[in-house]
């Protein structure tokens, strides 16, 4: 007998991975210029940046590798190759390779998936114990404007947000928008020469500067944000020769430990196909929440 409860989990913990492997807690550029932060920092990081933000904008597209962890409660890992130059497009295949999810997923049948990103959702490819209990459908997809019923209506609006306008550069433009931000020094990834540069940000905030939410979203975020234990995120970014993004490492103490985030970026421009699969293999997220939510219980 498989629980309802691991049902609920193993779509939450889709939604999870997904989103933090794409998103973790990018922004939007506000088109400002970041004026304030010429005035906190030295010219040359914010110059440096500055070309780094609009090198990787051009390039459009990206192979990804990336981790997440956080504390005891999750650790992931994803490769694929994303595009950015006209919403969220990509393919990321997705592995739970440890913590207390990765064990509720492995009862779900569903230790690693693959994720697929399109403009106006993802979707995410369950275990075939799943798509036996759900008329032989492989397939959850996932409306971002359908992600407010999943956690926090603040901090998943957040996340729906981020992930429509996500790109490796938004670690980048982060930093530019902080203010707080510095020139670590030269060092090599993965035989590539590259400048390091590192600042903390002010995730509220900067989501109330540049992320677009309402009012009463933002009032949300930063309600959630204090009960979760986070103020503040560091990043380190790590910047090739051709202003490129190659490593990007996310760090924020939550009410759950620590979560880090870090991804390598190759391949720019690499062409990007991600197609919707196909409707008679695909259920949506807000019919299996539905059933889920009026006690439908599943068995194996």
């Amino acid at each position: 007998m498989q629980s309802t409860t691991v049902r609920r989990t193993a779509l939450a913990a889709a939604v999870a991975a997904a989103l933090s492997g794409v998103a973790a807690c990018g922004a939007q550029d506000d088109g400002k210029g970041g004026k304030a932060s010429h005035d906190a920092v030295s010219v040359s990081p914010i110059a440096a940046l500055r070309a780094a933000d609009k090198s990787t904008d051009r390039a459009e597209s990206a192979k990804v590798r990336s981790t997440m962890s956080l504390g005891k409660l999750m650790d992931t890992s994803a490769d694929g190759a994303l595009a950015w130059g006209d919403g969220m497009r990509g393919e990321m295949t997705i592995t739970y390779t440890g913590g207390d999810m990765a064990e509720l997923m492995r009862k779900a049948g569903s230790a690693s998936s693959e994720a697929r990103y399109l403009p106006d959702a993802f979707y995410s490819r369950m275990s075939d114990a799943f798509a036996k209990q759900n008329g032989g459908k492989h397939w959850v997809r996932y409306g971002y404007a359908d992600l407010a019923k999943l956690g926090g209506r603040g901090s998943t609006a957040y996340l729906q947000d981020q992930v429509r306008h996500s790109s490796p550069n938004q670690s980048v433009k982060l930093l530019l928008a902080s203010g707080d931000v510095k020139k670590v020094g030269e060092e090599k990834v993965y035989g590539t020469a590259t400048t390091h540069y590192a600042g903390t940000v002010d995730i509220a905030a900067l989501a109330r500067k540049n992320s677009g939410l309402t009012a009463s979203q933002l009032s949300d975020l930063k309600s959630e944000l204090r009960q979760a234990g986070v103020t503040t995120e560091t990043i380190d970014v790590w910047l090739d020769g051709k202003n490129l993004l190659v490593k990007k490492v996310e760090r924020a103490k939550t009410a759950n430990g620590t979560m880090v985030s870090t991804a390598h970026y190759s391949d720019y421009g690499v062409k990007v196909t991600a197609e919707a699969p196909a409707a008679g293999d695909t259920k949506d997220f807000k019919d299996l929440m539905k059933a889920t939510t009026a006690g439908g219980g599943v068995t194996s």
